[in-house]
């Protein structure tokens, strides 16, 4: 008997993006246009590594992990980014910060605990022992001076008074006159993605024209009002990596080599697409 031969199916490609209100519009419709797809959500702190390992093809990842390893390669130019307050990555401080000396990182974060360090010690010249606040902590929890959140968490205002508040978009704005990009597509260098590149940026065309939609959606999930949710999703965030957002990214390397929380020796690398 002839056995007919099988025919070759492809492997799943595997997408990874992250579960904050601020990455939803960047993946707004994106399982529907790419059903062949696995699109799986997880915490910023871990797309990058996963991604590396080989585990995911193409991730959202926090912009530090693109300028700590030559081997990534950004392929959109949709991202998470502000060019002002951001009112999702805060610094909360119980002591000026030119007196922090112990400094507590949300342990999803990557890109804003870098960013906390760069400002504290480009300021004032301080540079904290860091513990870990674990992702199930609360800020209440940690009895360091001060306190880094990130995400949703971060939006809802504290029961406890504190000495000090920075948004870290409005920070650094302040001090380069430059947006911050907190999160961009990437993946390794040299890796075929067929559609799914345009997929990304038809899905952030598609978010932004919904926020009103991911607004309503989104907010009664973690305890907001509509109006808070799309006031944060249309007014502190921007989803353009354009030529100043680029700026933004190349500072950020030069100050995080300078504060050696980055290798020097290589330039981020982009693929051949408009920028705004």
């Amino acid at each position: 008997m002839n056995s007919q031969p099988r025919e070759a199916t492809s492997p799943r490609v595997c997408i990874g993006a992250v579960n904050y209100l601020n990455s939803k519009p960047l993946i707004e419709g994106l399982a529907e246009a790419l059903p062949q797809a696995d699109l799986q959500l997880d915490f910023p702190s871990r797309l990058a590594d996963r991604l590396l390992a080989g585990t995911l093809d193409v991730a959202l990842v926090p912009s530090i992990a693109s300028l700590l390893s030559p081997r990534f390669e950004v392929v959109s130019d949709a991202c998470v980014a502000t060019r002002g307050p951001v009112l999702s990555v805060k610094l909360y401080s119980r002591v000026r910060p030119a007196e922090i000396g112990t400094l507590a990182l949300d342990a999803g974060s990557r890109t804003s605990a870098t960013l906390v360090r760069i400002l504290l010690a480009e300021r004032h010249g301080v540079f904290p022992q860091l513990e870990p606040l674990p992702l199930d902590q609360t800020l209440e929890s940690s009895q360091a001076d001060a306190v880094l959140l990130i995400g949703d968490r971060a939006i809802h205002p504290p029961a406890e008074a504190f000495e000090c508040v920075w948004d870290l978009g409005e920070e650094w704005t302040r001090d380069t006159g430059l947006p911050f990009v907190f999160a961009l597509w990437a993946t390794r260098r040299g890796a075929e993605l067929g559609s799914i590149e345009r997929e990304l940026k038809l899905a952030r065309d598609r978010g932004v024209a919904r926020l009103p939609e991911i607004a309503r959606r989104e907010a009664p999930h973690l305890g907001l009002s509509e109006p808070v949710a799309l006031d944060y999703l249309k007014n502190n965030l921007y989803y353009h990596l354009g030529r100043e957002e680029r700026r933004g990214l190349a500072l950020f390397h030069q100050l995080a080599c300078r504060h050696q929380l980055a290798p020097g020796g290589f330039e981020l690398v982009y693929r051949d697409y408009a920028y705004a």
